[in-house]
């Protein structure tokens, strides 16, 4: 370096030099800018943060803690007692709200301490928690992290961001998630306590295996509320939330059990828990499992998740009674699975578990078991068609190609069900060309236990059904064929009560005493009314409506009503709630009506179910008033407001006191005397009534007694004949199950009798005539009390029994002309009925091919009138007559 004078000079020279200066301003000018955009850029930077923290701040949902619950909550059903009987559940929705003293103090700090340790100290959002989680997924170089989220973070990732987020899962949008989650969770701190803000967590966490929130989880793992977990179980519950499918601790108990084990070791170092509590809870991870697993095995056995007949019954009718109210059917199924409903239902739960029992014992069903197969099946052939197979096109092969013309999917044993299916499907497989594979074959068997039986109970005062069942043998699932309340099937002689006899006494057209000849009949168009019994159903054989409702005489009811016309029947059938029956409905372009004949024997276009048969019957229990059937008397929503009150009883009087109990006191003798003793026990008053439909195809008995109204119905779901053998009597499947189930029911009711109403009086009267007796009823042994209407008294006296000028051809009271008048004391025949005379009239085919008319009596006197002697050869008539007459005489004294 020079420092002389002249270095000095030369050195100022460069310094002084234009260029130099030059340089010096742009590099300083350069500095500058670089400084500045530097400047720009860190101010724009924080003006974009900014605007970008404020824009999604901004976009961030203005919420209160009344926002932070769940959407989707269980409805829940419970029996008359309280209890809880059913859950109607959807996906997502499987929860069930409890208060904040509904949850045991065990379990409040299991959570905290499992979750979110610091809760009750950090603001929402817990710093050393996300350093942990920073550090450690740095330590681990990425591969591990740990979560940061607090309570409160995940109470808003539970309720407020499930539906208000956008769909994606891409970093951005997670970025922008997270700031508005935690801008939440210190939001939400401020203006709530920490005790609500764990409340609504626990109501609203996923605890694993479709439950949600505390109270479920508690109910599906051990079978007790959330108030009642200890340490040790709700540790369990506890871990499952920060991962339900690895902790699941049906399915994966080792997981849950060592992560149960780190927070129990965490709760101790911190202080949550004393040393005591620690080695208590250490002492029980084996059973608490073992406890877990038993508690899932019963459920399992129990048919969990598997719904009664009668909570399936329940929900349509409160999604009908929705409906009807203005909800949409869509809104309504969405109310029943996951709107949080508490339904109290009428079931009686000791009514109701006697009822399962009966069902279940073996003892109550005929000695032969029976399978009906329900068979679908669907091939896929070789070019991706598919082909389906019905029950129907099975029936069909095996009877046109196999030759086994009753074939009717009607089976001995299960074996040869599966291999009838098996042979079916081979055939299929080998019409088709295609050779089996997994792939290409889809198949359903269901096999079902035949006969089936169903039955209903009901309190007739009240319309409240206390009691169902709809099948016999396993449920396979929900809402499956309920055939209690949604098999119509033909009452048979059960209708005659209902639909003949029980309207023509409340009109006062007929009496109990009424009588008419149990004799050959034919409906309109000429079909014989068919008889079930022998004994009756002869000429001379004269029954009273008493008789024929004990002894369910067929002739008698269809002629009861061809009398007092079947509209009659029809409108009071209507009046007693039958839905199915119809009049003047067009099916497949033919007109059906069930106002005709064939209504007194049941004989309707769609049948009936046991639960409004019963229900009718009820109206007879109940005084003559019919009771709207209820199966829940309210509705409400999970915080106890009320959405329907059905308590209401919805009551119509259709027939009057004295006929209700008039036709139940002729239904009393059913039970003594009549065809429904093997239904009778000893120690209460009963009254009831059987019913068979044609060709066997159904078995009923209706019974009550003044507390319970109860039917059942036997039959094979395909309405094939059952059996009436000796040794395999399932005809008597109805009676005996409601003797077995009613029986148990009144064990404990004191005996009471059907009150007799005001108005009932007593008359002497003619079994013959059903007029009032006279001297020579009594004579013949003809006359007895019979019970009345005290405004339907007969005031008529018996003309059947006569003394004076009889004619001795025709038994019956001669005319002034008659040829062969006598004095005499005589019963005379009953005269059918103007209505019944053409019906009454029968044909008898000779041996030469030629034909017979048996004209009915239509008169007590005899047939020598004015017109008989108007026919120019009434001489050799009277002849005949004659001739006949010494025949007659000379063969009685050959028979003595």
């Amino acid at each position: 370096m020079n420092y002389g004078k002249r270095g000095i000079k030369s050195k100022n020279k460069e310094l002084n030099a234009v260029g130099h200066k030059v340089n010096k301003k742009v590099a300083q000018l350069i500095l500058k800018l670089i400084l500045g955009a530097m400047a720009f850029v860190i101010v724009c930077g924080i003006s974009l943060g900014i605007g970008l923290f404020k824009s999604i701040l901004a976009n961030t949902p203005v919420i209160n803690i009344s926002n932070m619950i769940a959407t989707g909550q269980a409805s829940i059903v419970y029996d008359a007692a309280g209890n809880e009987i059913d859950q109607y559940v959807s996906m997502n929705s499987n929860r069930i709200e409890v208060d904040w003293d509904e949850i045991s103090d065990d379990a409040k700090l299991a959570f905290v301490c499992a979750e979110d340790e610091r809760f009750y100290e950090h603001n929402g959002i817990d710093f050393k928690s996300i350093v942990r989680a920073g550090y450690q997924f740095i330590k681990s170089g990425g591969k591990e992290t740990q979560g940061a989220s607090t309570i409160t973070q995940q109470l808003l990732k539970n309720t407020i961001f499930v539906d208000w987020m956008e769909e994606g899962d891409n970093k951005i949008r997670k970025i922008k998630r997270k700031i508005q989650e935690q801008y939440l969770a210190l939001e939400v701190t401020k203006v709530t306590t920490k005790d609500e803000v764990l409340l609504r967590y626990m109501n609203a966490v996923n605890c694993g295996q479709n439950t949600l929130g505390i109270e479920s989880a508690s109910q599906r793992y051990f079978g007790k509320s959330a108030i009642d977990l200890d340490l040790s179980e709700a540790l369990v519950i506890a871990i499952v939330t920060q991962n339900p499918t690895k902790y699941n601790p049906i399915t994966k108990p080792e997981k849950n059990a060592e992560r149960r084990l780190r927070v129990l070791d965490r709760m101790l170092e911190i202080g949550k828990i004393d040393q005591a509590t620690y080695d208590a809870v250490k002492a029980d991870s084996e059973d608490v499992y073992k406890r877990i697993g038993y508690h899932n095995t019963q459920l399992l056995e129990t048919d969990a998740g598997i719904s009664s007949y009668f909570s399936d019954s329940v929900y349509e009718a409160v999604r009908d009674d929705l409906v009807a109210m203005g909800t949409d059917k869509k809104e309504a199924e969405r109310m029943l699975n996951s709107g949080g409903l508490r339904i109290y239902t009428t079931m009686d739960p000791e009514i109701q578990k006697i009822m399962n029992e009966e069902f279940q014992n073996p003892d109550n069903y005929s000695s032969e078991v029976h399978w009906y197969l329900n068979y679908a099946l669907t091939i896929t052939d070789n070019v991706g068609e598919q082909h389906n197979f019905s029950k129907e096109m099975m029936t069909k092969w095996f009877k046109e190609e196999q030759g086994q013309s009753n074939f009717n999917l009607i089976f001995a044993d299960q074996e040869s069900a599966y291999a009838a299916a098996e042979q079916y499907k081979n055939a299929m497989y080998e019409k088709l060309s295609v050779t089996e594979t997994d792939k290409n074959c889809l198949e359903s068997i269901t096999l079902t236990a035949q006969p089936q039986v169903a039955m209903v109970i009901e309190d007739p005062h009240t319309g409240y059904v206390v009691a169902m069942m709809g099948g016999r043998g396993a449920k396979e699932g929900r809402r499956t064929l309920n055939r209690a309340t949604g098999a119509l099937r033909s009452p048979g002689s059960t209708f005659k009560v209902l639909g003949s006899f029980a309207p023509s006494i409340d009109a006062g057209l007929k009496t109990l005493a009424s009588t008419y000849n149990d004799a050959p009949f034919n409906y309109d168009g000429g079909r014989a009314v068919k008889n079930w019994y022998t004994g009756y159903g002869q000429y001379g054989t004269v029954c009273s409506i008493r008789t024929a409702i004990i002894q369910s005489l067929n002739i008698i009811a269809v002629k009861n009503l061809t009398v007092v016309g079947p509209q009659l029947g029809y409108d009071y059938c209507e009046k007693l709630g039958f839905t199915s029956i119809t009049d003047g409905e067009v099916i497949n372009g033919q007109i059906y009506s069930d106002v005709n004949q064939t209504l007194s024997l049941g004989g309707l276009t769609h049948g009936v179910s046991p639960y409004e048969l019963n229900a009718a019957y009820c109206a007879l229990a109940n005084g003559g008033v019919y009771c709207k059937p209820k199966l829940y008397t309210k509705v409400t929503d999970a915080d106890g407001n009320i959405i329907i009150d059905n308590t209401q009883i919805e009551e119509t009087r259709v027939f009057k006191e004295t006929t209700a109990y008039l036709v139940t006191d002729a239904m009393r003798e059913v039970m003594t005397r009549g065809t429904g003793t093997a239904a009778a026990f000893s120690g209460m008053t009963l009254a009831g009534k059987t019913g068979t439909s044609s060709k066997n195809k159904d078995f009923w008995f209706v019974g009550y007694s003044p507390y319970y109204s109860a039917a059942t119905w036997t039959g094979y779901d395909n309405a094939i004949e059952m059996s009436t053998a000796s040794s395999n009597r399932e005809q008597d499947i109805s009676k005996k199950m409601w003797k077995a189930i009613m029986k148990r029911v009144h064990e404990n009711l004191p005996n009471a009798s059907f009150e007799m109403p005001e108005g009932i009086v007593r008359a002497r009267v003619c079994s013959k005539s059903g007029l009032l007796a006279t001297d020579l009823c009594e004579q013949f042994g003809c006359a007895y009390e019979e019970m009345f209407d005290k405004d339907n008294v007969p005031e008529e006296s018996c003309n059947l029994h006569y003394s004076g000028l009889v004619c001795a051809y025709c038994n019956r009271i001669a005319t002034p002309n008659c040829p062969f008048a006598t004095e005499r004391t005589v019963e005379l025949p009953l005269p059918e009925a103007p209505e019944l005379v053409e019906g009454s009239t029968q044909i008898i085919e000779q041996e030469d091919g030629t034909e017979t008319y048996i004209d009915p009596i239509s008169s007590v006197y005899c047939v020598h009138t004015d017109e008989f002697f108007a026919n120019p050869d009434y001489y050799n008539v009277i002849q005949q007559q004659q001739w006949e007459m010494q025949a007659a005489y000379e063969a009685a004294q050959q028979g003595q």
